[in-house]
């Protein structure tokens, strides 16, 4: 039986009450036609107006100062309301002549127009490029809609709103971004321009620099796209200082500038967010509590940031953060269950979210209505030299695999979880225990030191051969108890103190300054965790992660397993451990089983006992598998950590193309996505064949370039140190001196190689074209790099002590006399060019034009105080072992301890980069 018609006007009336109710939640003053009084406030909802013959009444009409905006449609709850559109957009076309006067006018029609039944609001904004109905969670302020007035009134022939103006972003600069970095800004900005669909998805791998993504698409949005303010949610608090310094670091690609010079960025807290906030940083529990109204705490807060309802969160309306406080929400580490109970407070915001994640979900793909705009696997970014791939060491222990049983009548200590407190009792019955209990209800101390004294009785045999130093290693453990128990285990096994392990926990006392001192600190050797440093915390020194508790989330562990991804310049990575050269991979140690879950991919290294030079004879033949294939992909990987500049520059040449690109080759032919699209696209063909042909054609580039693979072979023995153990030596002989006719041998040849490569060598072609001018440390290092493979082997101090033994002078201090960098070489070539009569250490010679220098400029009554001496001082410093400074080098050690470019500034004056060029032109060859 169909609704009477009182029916359906009490369902309308009782729609407007709460449509009333939301107007003035939100500021709006909600008058009737004879009370009028456009001077109550910003915004008037005025009810029942009738618009002109044949257009009805509308139930509300909007002002904002005092100009007419737009409309509202009301209908009864449940009330489908895109069937409703026509209605409205007939009320937004058909004004009175006493009101259109004062209209704005959005191609002959009011611009907002909203349809509303209490419970649902849909928005239609007449001044987007293609005005379509959206669903949002609350009428916005008048304020809000004002900015856009005055937007309309000011800049007319402008797009007013994001949708239209992010189709006229400049070109992004891809100078300072990787490949996946640029594929997902592209992807994310498409998304936009097309609006087909609210959401964006990027899939990318961890430690590919999804953060630095992020930050660079907020700077095009906020400065050319129209958006006004984005929050940006991490997975935990910790991550919030984090993310914040990244955008403290970043350098716009436009000016230079810093992003916080532009832009103000902050945490979320409590309250209303002042107007120049144009990022805020949070957690999404963090952001729920503001919406609730309640106090927002800056500190890690476990209870807080842990928490996790049952149930989805209801929302409530918040005026002082309302829906439309952000244009753009970034959801960084998105497979996190927030999709789920949380999703409350996404949807809660009128704004465009993009989620970044390493590992996509179900959950995740249906949230972001399956609009995955880039995709970069780990594999991918292991490829592209972004991190390092992984080996697996499994510790298996009776105890960890089938549990144990403690016998009745034995005295166990019990411990308090609380207080830690422990009681001695005697158990009245046998106690058996599982494998699952196992450091929750049952902690086995000796389970605890065997799986560490095996690790430490592995480490440098076989998990990280002939090492001698500790790798930075990170111990997951199930709890802060179990973790409590490793960190004193650990420092008992391998008998050092308390500056050797750590727990670093929510509840550790100063976690953050202990993850500092994990990063930066070569004491620091282990750290425990249970959760802070599982998702996103960048430790790029990190070379072992140990499970000791399991994983049953493959996007867990994945983020877990990530920690020790990440890839650092060997010189940084020497500083925290000494005897590490650089870092080609890290291993997973397993002592739980976690990685024979069926999530857990197989690293590229599938096969380590197979050596390059095989595979690289096999792949000349055509005949490796699919395996081998992966394999040799991570040896390539690998080598491309270890090679310098100019012998990566080498190998490309001989390549024809960048050795990089050829492993991104390999990964992609053992793809298990590639190889199914390509036997989905020849069905007539096995599924075997299509595979082998996807395996030829990414090792071709190999198999047909011999000169290529002996290169591989030379430059893979020239960065590999065999240690020998088992042979005794015997001395021979022993001298100061090179022998004199090995020393006219050396030189004659020398002196041959320095004509052969005149043309080739960069370094040789400057001093004997130009005397020296131009040569930067790239050129001496190249040099330095092509004479001491095969077959001359040479060094900078062998060919030194060759002219030495010749009778060559030497001038300079005597403790230089017998060591020697590869700036030297440019003094051993100014003397066969014969600019010096004599070999005078490179150090020396700028040493001495800087004092010159400094002569020079207190005879011009130029004076440097202590500060500018210091800088002056430290730029001589450098040039001296690297034959010249840029401005960039005033950002690295020792400057950034004096505030890098911006102390230069500061303690220099206006002047800095004037006195870097200066110095270079005077101190260099």
């Amino acid at each position: 039986m169909p609704p009477i018609e009182d029916d359906r006007l009490a369902a309308e009336q009782r729609a407007r009450v709460l449509i009333d109710r939301q107007l003035e939640a939100a500021g709006w003053s909600v008058q009737d036609r004879g009370a009028l009084n456009l001077f109550a406030g910003s915004g008037v909802a005025l009810r029942e107006v009738i618009m002109k013959p044949g257009h009805g009444r509308v139930d509300y009409l909007l002002y904002v100062e005092k100009a007419v905006v737009g409309v509202i449609e009301a209908k009864p709850v449940g009330t489908p309301l895109s069937g409703v559109e026509w209605q409205s957009a007939m009320y937004a076309a058909g004004l009175p002549g006493d009101v259109r006067k004062r209209a704005l006018d959005a191609g002959g029609r009011l611009p907002f127009v909203f349809e509303a039944s209490g419970t649902e609001t849909h928005f239609t904004n007449g001044f987007d490029p293609a005005p379509r109905a959206r669903r949002i969670f609350h009428f916005p302020k008048p304020e809000a809609l004002g900015r856009i007035v005055r937007a309309a009134s000011e800049h007319p022939q402008e797009a007013l709103t994001w949708r239209g103006r992010v189709g006229s972003l400049p070109t992004l600069e891809e100078g300072h971004l990787r490949p996946a970095q640029i594929d997902a800004i592209h992807g994310i900005e498409r998304s936009l321009r097309e609006q087909q669909f609210s959401r964006s998805l990027v899939q990318m791998a961890t430690g590919a620099g999804k953060t630095y993504t992020a930050v660079t698409e907020a700077y095009r949005l906020l400065k050319w796209g129209g958006f006004g303010r984005v929050l940006f949610l991490v997975d935990r608090n910790n991550l919030a200082d984090q993310t914040l310094g990244e955008f403290q670091n970043y350098r716009t690609p436009d000016d230079g500038r810093r992003f916080t010079e532009l832009y103000n960025v902050t945490k979320l807290t409590r309250g209303r967010m002042p107007d120049s906030t144009k990022v805020a940083i949070s957690t999404i529990q963090r952001v729920f509590k503001a919406i609730q109204n309640e106090n927002v705490p800056d500190d890690d807060d476990p209870g807080l940031d842990e928490f996790a309802p049952e149930s989805p969160v209801d929302v409530t309306y918040n005026p002082d953060l309302p829906p439309e406080a952000f244009d753009l929400v970034v959801v960084d580490e998105a497979h996190r269950s927030i999709y789920g109970v949380w999703r409350g407070v996404l949807e809660y915001f009128d704004a465009h979210v993009v989620g970044l994640t390493a590992t996509p979900g179900k959950q995740t793909f249906g949230f972001f209505q399956q609009n995955l705009v880039s995709e970069y696997t780990y594999a991918e970014s292991v490829a592209d030299g972004v991190n390092v791939d992984f080996d697996i060491y499994r510790i298996k222990t009776e105890i960890t695999e089938n549990g144990s049983t403690i016998e009745a009548g034995t005295f166990v200590p019990k411990v308090n979880r609380e207080t830690r407190e422990i009681r001695i009792e005697k158990l009245d019955e046998d106690l058996n225990y599982a494998s699952p209990q196992l450091d929750r209800a049952v902690t086995a101390k000796h389970q605890i030191r065997l799986v560490l004294e095996t690790f430490r009785d592995r480490l440098f045999t076989e998990i990280f051969p002939s090492r001698r130093t500790v790798p930075k290693t990170l111990i997951f453990a199930k709890d802060d108890n179990h973790a409590e128990e490793i960190v004193q285990t650990v420092r008992e096994v391998f008998g050092r103190g308390n500056d050797f392990a750590a727990k670093i926990t929510y509840s550790a006392k100063d976690a953050k300054g202990h993850l500092k001192a994990f990063r930066t600190s070569p004491n620091l050797r282990i750290a425990v965790t249970v959760d802070m440093i599982a998702t996103g915390t960048d430790v790029k020194p990190l070379e072992c992660v140990l499970f000791m508790r399991d994983v049953r989330s493959a996007h867990y562990f994945e983020q877990m397993k990530g920690r020790g991804a990440r890839t650092i310049d060997p010189a940084t990575f020497r500083a925290v451990t000494d005897d590490a050269e650089a870092k080609t991979r890290f291993v997973l140690v397993d002592a739980v089983g976690v990685t024979e879950h069926e999530f857990v991919e197989p690293p590229l290294n599938r096969d380590r006992t197979m050596s390059l030079k095989k595979l690289l004879d096999r792949a000349a033949t055509l005949n490796l598998s699919e395996d081998e294939t992966a394999t040799l992909a991570n040896r390539l990987a690998a080598l491309e950590q270890q090679v310098t500049q100019p012998e990566r520059a080498e190998l490309d040449a001989v390549a024809g193309r960048s050795l990089r690109s050829i492993v991104r080759a390999l990964v992609a032919a053992v793809n298990p996505d590639a190889q199914a699209a390509a036997i989905a696209a020849d069905p007539n063909r096995a599924p075997s064949d299509v595979v082998q042909k996807l395996l030829d054609v990414a090792i071709r580039p190999l198999a047909s370039n011999p000169e290529l693979r002996t290169r591989i072979i030379e430059l893979r023995r020239a960065h590999d140190q065999v240690i020998d153990e088992v042979s005794r030596d015997s001395l021979i002989d022993a001298h100061g001196v090179v022998d004199p006719d090995a020393a006219r041998e050396t030189i004659t040849s020398w002196r041959a190689y320095l004509a052969a490569h005149r043309d080739e060598i960069s370094a040789i072609q400057l001093m004997f074209d130009v005397k020296g001018r131009g040569i930067a440390f790239g050129h001496v290092n190249e040099l330095a790099e092509r004479i001491k493979r095969p077959p001359h082997n040479w060094t900078v101090d062998y060919i030194w002590s060759a002219y030495l033994s010749l009778g060559v002078e030497h001038r300079g201090l005597a403790e230089t006399r017998n060591r020697h960098t590869a700036t030297d070489l440019i003094s051993l070539l100014r003397y066969e060019t014969g600019i010096d009569d004599a070999l005078i250490p490179y150090a020396d010679l700028v040493k001495s034009r800087y004092v010159n220098w400094l002569a020079r400029q207190a005879q011009s009554g130029v004076e440097f105080n202590v500060s500018q001496r210091w800088w002056l001082d430290k730029i001589m410093q450098i040039v001296a072992v690297s034959a010249g400074i840029t401005a960039e080098d005033l950002d690295n050690a020792p400057f950034d301890e004096r505030g890098g470019v911006d102390g230069a500034l500061r303690d220099l004056g206006d002047a800095a980069g004037e006195l870097v060029e200066e110095l270079n032109r005077e101190l260099t060859a």
